[in-house]
């Protein structure tokens, strides 16, 4: 739900937030974030740690960064994001404060009260700002919604107890019920 103001926030609105607060920026409207659940926290973990895993044993360069890990999505101050899981492939990216553009995947963990925001929202917004991949998981319908931005767009639906392998990365498959 974003929090009122009659003008547009910004970047700096959310730095001032208080210490323990925390919300997301999408084109100057703040949404305040609710404290994760156990299960979500638990999928975090443990996707983050797997796919991190994944990269070294391939020797490879991207990054894995769990939130609250800053995204800047746009060139300007009235777009910034803590997906739950993003992945960076390109290090010129990376800055200090997190990640100027798009990463190359993310992953959001849906709750009962964020999923307007990550199936509708986001997804607009990450499509647009050069995320090639974007996975949704939903806990409660054990669901894993995948979108691919690269070449032929396309999206699908798989259970937690599929394998699922990820376009980023062809050779992972991942079987999100044997991470529970």
């Amino acid at each position: 739900m974003p929090f009122p103001k009659e003008d547009a926030y910004t970047i700096d609105d959310i730095y001032a937030l208080p210490d323990g607060e925390r919300a997301e920026l999408i084109d100057g409207k703040m949404y305040m974030m609710a404290p994760p659940s156990r299960i979500h926290q638990k999928l975090v973990m443990e996707l983050s740690a797997t796919i991190r895993n994944h990269i070294r044993e391939k020797k490879g360069s991207c990054e894995v960064y769990p939130a609250p890990f800053a995204v800047f999505l746009n060139e300007d101050d009235k777009n910034y994001v803590e997906p739950d899981i993003s992945v960076i492939c390109d290090k010129n990216k990376l800055t200090d404060k997190g990640c100027k553009g798009g990463p190359d995947w993310i992953i959001e963990i849906a709750s009962p009260s964020s999923q307007r925001m990550d199936y509708l929202t986001k997804l607009f917004k990450y499509r647009t700002a050069g995320v090639r991949e974007y996975w949704i998981l939903n806990p409660e319908k054990e669901t894993v919604q995948i979108y691919s931005f690269e070449g032929k767009e396309d999206s699908a639906q798989y259970s937690f107890n599929d394998n699922i392998s990820s376009g980023i990365f062809s050779d992972l498959n991942l079987c999100i019920s044997e991470l529970l």
